[in-house]
């Protein structure tokens, strides 16, 4: 029954306030998840930016198609900076996904930390190695391509970018 930690970062050449802009608003959210996973934001009336205490409903598809109840909560905000959501109901025991701006040399670097534990004690660690683990990769990979279209690099050569 295992706590995990998965840290990405990659660059994005476009300036620092439009970043923000795009990541605090949670309509968004939907453009940079992958089709695949049935994601629709439920909430009614949602603000265009995240504030602390901030409930935010979804139906989501993370595992074979199965449509379940995810919420979240803005639990911290940082304008410009970082802000942090933690499931309220949803399918893990834990999950606390900090997403961080910084202003570098090479544009802004947008790293996101999750940190999570599977339901199911054993059966979920289990299930981290053999499915989770993989397939949180995936939608990041798939948000750093979206994230890249929505803000295309100045050269695909002088950035580095990835998983960490």
């Amino acid at each position: 029954m295992g706590v995990y930690t998965l840290k990405t970062s990659h660059l994005l050449q476009a300036p620092l306030s439009e970043v923000w802009e795009f990541i605090s608003n949670p309509s968004n959210l939907k453009l940079i998840t992958p089709p695949g996973m049935g994601f629709d934001i439920t909430t009614q009336d949602l603000p265009s930016r995240v504030y602390p205490g901030m409930i935010i409903s979804y139906r989501v598809a993370p595992f074979a198609g199965i449509k379940m109840q995810w919420v979240t909560e803005i639990t911290h905000v940082t304008p410009g900076s970082y802000f942090v959501d933690e499931q309220r109901v949803g399918p893990y025991s834990l999950w606390h996904h900090e997403h961080h701006l910084e202003v570098v040399d090479e544009g802004i670097r947008m790293t996101d930390i999750v940190t999570y534990r599977p339901p199911l004690g054993f059966i979920g660690s289990l299930a981290n190695s053999l499915i989770i683990r993989s397939r949180l990769n995936a939608i990041f990979r798939y948000r750093e391509r979206a994230l890249n279209d929505i803000f295309p690099p100045a050269t695909q050569t002088g950035a580095s970018r990835g998983i960490i």
